[in-house]
């Protein structure tokens, strides 16, 4: 067991000897509550200790963590207290569920019974269902919930596997059952766990599902022989549409040889027509084309959809972008975007009057292509900014919330996990103008995504443009920008995309902070600017990370010509790939290029990022650089103003 450093035990005889003091602010306890949640978590404070900050918001997690490494010591009746002193409070929640866990490891059933419920969480019910198991409480209802368990195309927890051994023993494991669930795992590609599952079925039926399973790995055509059955179909089709990523021209040649099983009537055979089609187009095969009419109309969605347009469009072929934009449903061909390019393509066909009023239509939209849509008709940028009410008393009362304050004290002691839950625990019951003020007081204390995660999902509270848009940091992006001769709005909008302002984010790849940088590319970065390189863990300072970013961001706009939009394709995908993409298609205009990028988030991020920079022009002086000029990198022409095209009717609130 790794002992408590001295500074650790230090600090908590300091805490134990002066405890929190009642009416000091929070931040002047901020300290010794760190350092009481670190004691706690590391079993070196006693739970009857901890109850001397049971009146700090944060003293039920101190508390209960206190407990939570002592658990042999706590027995049900000690947790029964304890859990009515912390009452609703996520603590409470923690702290019961750890005590379920660890009394069912020890077959204490009575115990599981006393503090465990119905949950979503598959350990914790699977445990619970086995202390109705052991203590003989088996009914309708628990077979129920063991089969909702059952039906999983994922593995469940091991602590599952005594429940389905009784289904099994009590004969409601069926072999039909057995086969619903290998049909979930087929859909889902879980290749291993459905040949978990055949072990389970009789001998005879084993060896069906272990040609499934050898089909959904390697598609061949033995399955030509299979049953003209539903399950053939679907797993054919599963394969498939497997295969088509990997090697379109297989998968369509395999699927006119399995015609037999898999008709071209079937709605499954379709299907796997546009998953050939979709990888085909997106990697821009000279066959796209013909594969694209090959799919029924059935079988197209919006990813589909959007490919039937760029595969023409790269070959600037753009008569047939546009008979593929016409084909659009209503719903997508009434988006800015398709407006913009159904714009653009019937300008450059010839038809400048359709276009003009498809520019006016797209041009109401705030985002890249309405602000692209803006500059061809001549039009102000479109916003329609809301700010959270200056109501001071609900201000107040919203800022009050217990939940609320536990979650934004948890935030900044570093504990995001906790302070999500808190924050949750906070907003449900708030309406729609209280969540507001909840996102405005989070960000206040620096937990800018907030604003992307916390705020309501209404199309209203996409108008709150300074929540979704923070600008911290301001004189230093500002230093920074200029020192690379970058726009500050740029700038800005790229931190925003890539963090959300959230000096402590990191991606699954190790990007790192505020504009997420990998190491590797920092420490180069670094060297090539004779700059100090303190090692990876300096990437989540604001200071470090901007002024590397700035110059890695100005590396890419020299690299690739001074033209903004490539520069930021290269930041998010790689230098090496947009050159690519250039060479592929060199003559294509900007926002044609921008559509016809292979990847589905770099294509999503450009234009992310052009549009949030004209919003932070907009913070930051009402007015913008035409997004035109800034795609191009081309000399600033007329700056452009914002206007709120027509009045919105937003919901009471």
């Amino acid at each position: 067991m790794r002992l408590p450093t001295l500074s650790v035990i230090v600090a908590v005889l300091l805490i134990l000897a002066a405890p929190a003091v009642r009416g000091e602010s929070l931040a002047a306890q901020r300290g010794s509550i760190a350092a009481a949640l670190i004691a706690a978590e590391r079993g070196t404070l006693d739970p009857a200790d901890a109850r001397r900050y049971a009146g700090h918001p944060l003293g039920g997690w101190i508390e209960a963590l206190a407990h939570e490494r002592q658990l042999d010591a706590l027995d049900a009746e000690a947790l029964d207290r304890v859990l009515e002193r912390l009452g609703e409070q996520p603590a409470a929640t923690h702290l019961r569920q750890a005590w379920v866990r660890h009394v069912a490891a020890q077959g204490r059933w009575q115990d599981v019974l006393r503090h465990g419920r119905e949950s979503s969480d598959a350990d914790l019910q699977c445990r619970w269902l086995q202390a109705r198991l052991a203590t003989a409480t088996v009914d309708a209802g628990w077979s129920a919930s063991a089969r909702r368990l059952w039906l999983s195309a994922r593995a469940q927890p091991e602590s599952c596997e005594p429940v389905f051994s009784a289904l099994a023993a009590r004969g409601e494991l069926s072999t039909e059952l057995r086969w619903q669930r290998i049909d979930l795992t087929a859909q889902a590609g879980n290749i291993a766990l459905l040949r978990q599952l055949a072990r389970g079925l009789p001998a005879a039926e084993q060896a069906r599902a272990e040609a499934l399973a050898a089909f959904l790995e390697v598609p061949s055509e033995r399955a030509r022989d299979w049953p003209r059955e539903a399950r053939s179909r679907a797993v054919i089709e599963a394969g498939l549409v497997r295969l088509a990523r990997r090697d379109a021209s297989a998968a369509e040649a395999l699927l006119e040889q399995l015609a037999p099983v898999l008709p071209g009537t079937d709605p499954g055979h379709g299907r796997v027509r546009a998953a050939i089609a979709l990888w085909s187009a997106a990697a821009f095969r000279p066959e796209s084309a013909r594969r694209l009419a090959a799919v029924p109309a059935s079988a197209f969605d919006e990813a589909l959809h959007g490919w039937a347009v760029r595969e023409p469009l790269a070959r600037g072929d753009l008569a047939a972008a546009l008979r593929a934009i016409e084909t659009l449903p209503s719903a997508l061909r009434g988006q800015a975007r398709w407006q913009y390019l159904e714009a653009r393509l019937r300008e450059d066909l010839g038809d400048p009057t359709t276009a003009a009023a498809l520019f006016i239509a797209a041009a109401r939209s705030p985002s890249f292509h309405g602000f692209l849509a803006a500059d061809r008709a001549g039009l102000p940028y479109a916003l329609c900014p809301r700010e959270p009410s200056e109501d001071a008393r609900l201000r107040r009362e919203v800022g009050r919330t217990p939940a609320l304050i536990r979650a934004i004290e948890l935030f900044r002691l570093q504990r995001p996990h906790w302070a999500a839950l808190e924050w949750q625990a906070a907003v449900a019951g708030m309406d729609d103008t209280r969540r507001v003020l909840a996102v405005r007081a989070a960000q206040r204390a620096g937990w800018f995504d907030r604003a992307l995660f916390g705020l309501p999902a209404t199309e209203a509270a996409l108008l709150y443009y300074s929540l979704r848009f923070p600008l911290p940091h301001r004189s230093l992006l500002q230093r920074e920008s200029e020192r690379h001769g970058l726009e500050t709005a740029l700038v800005a909008g790229l931190t925003r995309a890539e963090s959300a302002f959230m000096p402590a984010a990191r991606s699954p790849a190790d990007a790192r902070g505020l504009m997420q940088l990998l190491p590797s590319t920092a420490e180069r970065v670094a060297r090539r600017q004779g700059l100090l390189w303190n090692g990876p863990a300096s990437l989540f300072q604001p200071e470090t990370n901007i002024m590397l970013g700035t110059a890695y961001l100005a590396q890419r706009i020299g690299d690739n010509g001074g033209l903004t939009f490539r520069a930021i394709a290269a930041y998010n995908a790689g230098q090496g790939a947009v050159d690519r993409w250039v060479a592929a298609r060199p003559q294509l205009p900007a926002d044609y290029w921008i559509e016809t990028i292979p990847f589905h988030e770099t294509r999503d991020y450009v234009p992310r990022v052009l549009a949030f920079s004209v919003i932070y022009d907009w913070r930051m002086q009402g007015r913008s650089r035409s997004i035109t000029d800034r795609l191009e990198g081309r000399a600033s022409t007329a700056p452009r103003d914002f206007a709120c095209p027509a009045p919105i009717a937003l919901p009471a609130s």
